[in-house]
C-alpha cells in the first residue's frame, strides 16, 4: 500500500444512513478518516464510489453545487448506505 504523504486537506466521513444490512459490516455512526492514499478501513466498493469526490475535496477543488461537505451513496442498491464526507479545517 502506498504511504500517505499527508498532502491536501484532511477529509472525514461518517455513515449517516443504512436501509438493510451492509455486507461489509458498516453501521450508522461509523467514522473514517480517508484520503487518496488511505481507505480508513472503508469497504473497497464504497471507497471506489467516493473517490472522485474525495480527490476533489482533498485538494481544495469544488463543484458548482458543492460546499465543504457532501453526501454519497454506496453502489449496493439492495442495502442503501449513505455516507457524508466533509473537509476538516484545522
Amino acid at each position: 500500500m502506498a504511504k500517505d504523504p499527508g498532502l491536501g486537506i484532511k477529509i472525514n466521513a461518517e455513515v449517516i444512513g443504512l436501509k438493510g444490512e451492509c455486507n461489509a459490516g458498516h453501521k450508522v455512526g461509523d467514522r473514517f478518516e480517508v484520503s487518496c492514499w488511505n481507505t480508513g478501513g472503508m469497504c473497497g466498493f464504497l471507497y471506489h464510489a467516493i473517490f472522485p469526490t474525495l480527490q476533489v475535496m482533498q485538494f481544495d477543488g469544488s463543484y458548482p453545487w458543492g460546499t465543504d461537505e457532501t453526501v454519497i451513496y454506496c453502489p449496493d442498491s439492495y442495502n442503501l448506505l449513505t455516507i457524508k464526507l466533509w473537509r476538516v479545517k484545522e
